[in-house]
């Protein structure tokens, strides 16, 4: 069975970092999958986590910049249908990775509607990720990717929180977009992050209070300062030691997802 797992949450409560793990996971016990990971914040942040450097112009964004120009300036092929353009720059933005492919949605620039290309890209990209066993999708940290129902086709949403008001705030604002726009997921799991134990049955009772049999508490995963080092230099999380705890705390939940 195909899966789209997306991660979603408050920013800075590390959803790149434990998508980055999960995807390590995934690499570790891989059977001929193809996986594929898309970064569709605008602030991109899964590149720098595993150390690789992705310019604006091979992001989306960049392509789709440069299609508004040549849109306005009236230089597209008269021959050539929009979609196919755009579903040709898709292509082109892959980043072919060892074990898993890469796309970076990148930020937006410029003024004007452009409803008809963000249409056509949507469902290129759900076409593309039919392709692939397992997708996992990077969400902005606000809600707009749910907002313009971009969530319809993922099986799993993950809402990660950290210890803090504001984390567990957003994560509720998440469910009542989710329930306000009747978007169906398989499971909605809700997962701590950096949580002492002595303060993980707040998050444990926030959950129970929903009564929602498709939300579960995923799980916690506890501060690590090798993380931490990895994420402050500049490496990459991929190549973190396999019996860091951390690590170990995430395969065991991501396990529940798999």
């Amino acid at each position: 069975m195909k899966k789209i797992i997306a991660f979603s949450g408050k920013g800075g409560v590390g959803k790149t970092t434990a998508l980055v793990l999960l995807l390590k996971y995934l690499i570790e016990i891989k059977k001929d999958q193809d996986i594929l990971v898309i970064d569709s914040d605008p602030d991109a942040n899964i590149a720098d986590v595993i150390n690789e450097e992705v310019k604006f112009k091979d992001t989306i964004g960049g392509k789709m910049k440069d299609l508004k120009e040549k849109i306005q300036k009236r230089q597209l092929p008269l021959d050539m249908p929009k979609n196919q353009i755009i579903e040709g720059d898709v292509y082109r933005c892959l980043i072919e990775m060892d074990s898993f492919d890469l796309l970076e949605m990148g930020r937006t620039e410029g003024e004007g509607c452009y409803c008809f290309i963000n249409s056509v890209l949507k469902n290129v990209i759900d076409t593309l990720s039919k392709n692939y066993d397992i997708t996992l999708l990077d969400s902005p940290a606000g809600l707009e990717h749910f907002a313009r129902k971009t969530g319809r086709d993922v099986t799993d949403l993950v809402i990660v929180t950290d210890p803090s008001k504001m984390g567990i705030h957003t994560m509720k604002r998440i469910l009542e977009i989710t329930k306000e726009l009747e978007l169906k997921f398989e499971n909605i799991w809700i997962l701590g992050n950096r949580f002492p134990e002595n303060v993980r049955d707040i998050l444990e009772k926030e959950v129970e209070e929903f009564k929602d049999e498709n939300i579960h508490l995923l799980g916690f995963i506890s501060n690590d300062d090798d993380i931490s080092r990895i994420n402050l230099t500049g490496g990459n999380l991929l190549e973190a030691l396999s019996d860091n705890p951390a690590y170990q705390q995430a395969k065991d939940i991501f396990a529940k997802i798999l």
